[in-house]
């Protein structure tokens, strides 16, 4: 696992200054001080770095920060990640270098998956299980739709934009992604379209690509050495919450091994598949009752349940009260935040 460390670019505090936000009030309501944020290598911890997003969301004043402070990134302000991606040869193969090297830069793991013409892109924060704060997740689709813009030295615009969380700033959020945004999704994702990935990059740089990713792949190479089977387990059951039950034997077959060989890794880890499927469902329950409109219905068939009666008494076990109760209880604020 990489360190639970977030690299910021020292000039944020001046891009939120300069829209306006009031800095000094910002960092107090998130419990930050500004030497956090001093050159030449500051870093947060994840849940520092998600206190700050929320910090913005409540205090910010404005609904569209997250989209501008993700659009107006400059390439000297890019990780390593974003620089592969960059001068990649095509918008396919750039979105392929960003997922495969971004998490060597923090504990955030990108997905792109193709299917039935679309190419869908998401995040995934792999030391917090509390849901994503709402800013955040709109600077990070800001900010690969502009890299894209970047490297293809033209606009783009994604197929459509979902969102896992109640209806709000749809105005707005249309007009930056110039497409459909559709609200109470069961994940966030940024889904373009396939056919746009063969698109050439003008930003591409064969050289450069050449003396960056001999180092970068050194560096993924220890890195899958020694990240856990169960996290990675967990990450994919994660993706697959979108109403199916990941039997074992899938999940296996994702990762390459045998279902003995997972079964057997996983007991080594001191987890069973049974276990880790438990509290993903678990943590996806509770995201999706508080975030969205989503009823204990929609939410028992997206984690798989087969009706919702199995959800209501397994959600029973977890926190005490059932689905609805849980969410009228206002128990869902304290979790979320």
């Amino acid at each position: 696992m990489p360190a639970d460390l977030v690299p910021v670019p020292s000039v944020l505090l001046d891009r939120f200054a300069a829209l306006g936000v009031d800095v000094a009030r910002l960092l107090r309501h998130a419990g930050l001080v500004p030497s956090r944020f001093q050159p030449p290598r500051a870093k947060l911890s994840t849940r520092e770095f998600f206190a700050f997003w929320r910090a913005v969301e409540e205090v910010g004043g404005s609904q569209e920060l997250g989209l501008r402070v993700g659009a107006e990134a400059m390439p000297h302000q890019f990780d390593v990640a974003s620089l592969a991606a960059l001068h990649s040869p095509n918008l396919g193969d750039a979105l392929k270098k960003f997922a495969r090297y971004k998490f060597l830069v923090c504990g955030e793991q990108v997905s792109v998956e193709t299917s039935e013409g679309e190419a869908r892109i998401r995040f995934h924060w792999v030391h917090v299980e509390e849901s994503l704060p709402m800013m955040l997740v709109d600077a990070t689709f800001a900010s690969i739709l502009a890299l894209a813009r970047r490297g293809l030295g033209a606009s783009i615009s994604p197929l459509r934009v979902e969102l896992a969380r109640r209806r709000s700033n749809e105005s707005a959020l249309r007009r930056h992604f110039g497409s459909e945004v559709r609200f109470d999704a069961p994940l966030d994702f940024l889904v373009m379209d396939e056919a746009a990935l063969a698109r050439p990059f003008v930003t591409h740089n064969a050289d450069l690509l050449a003396v960056m990713l001999p180092g970068l792949e050194a560096q993924l190479s220890e890195h899958l050495t020694s990240r856990s089977v169960a996290d990675d387990a967990r990450a994919i059951l994660s993706r697959r919450m979108c109403g199916e039950r990941p039997s074992v034997g899938k999940l296996a077959k994702e990762m390459r091994m045998s279902q003995r060989t997972l079964q057997r890794r996983l007991g080594e880890f001191g987890t069973t598949y049974q276990s880790l499927l438990d509290d993903v469902r678990r943590d996806t329950a509770r995201r999706l009752l508080a975030n969205t409109e989503l009823d204990a219905g929609e939410v028992a068939f997206l984690l798989g349940f087969e009706e919702l009666n199995s959800f209501s008494r397994a959600f029973h076990g977890w926190e005490g009260v059932t689905p609805t109760r849980w969410r009228e209880s206002g128990r869902q604020h304290a979790w979320r935040t």
